[in-house]
């Protein structure tokens, strides 16, 4: 498995494992965040690759209105 792999199956357990908690339209900064909180999880020798690719994924966001983290996309999120 390579490192990139690693780093989103890491980050991917701890998007799913958090909930959202208020009812206002999820937003791709939102689901930034959430990809950044996860990342501190992750070994300090991969946190740069694993932040790296929540500004990946933030930017499809923000074309697309979509957020794939890696096994689940969904879309109609708030392009902010």
């Amino acid at each position: 498995m390579n490192k990139i792999a690693g780093i989103t199956l890491l980050a991917l357990s701890a998007l799913l494992s958090s909930g959202t908690a208020n009812a206002q339209p999820m937003k791709c900064s939102g689901e930034e965040k959430t990809c950044q909180q996860a990342c501190a999880k992750v070994p300090t020798a991969m946190k740069s690759a694993c932040l790296t690719e929540c500004g990946v994924r933030r930017n499809v966001c923000m074309r697309t209105g979509c957020w794939d983290n890696g096994q689940l996309r969904y879309c109609g999120l708030a392009k902010q």
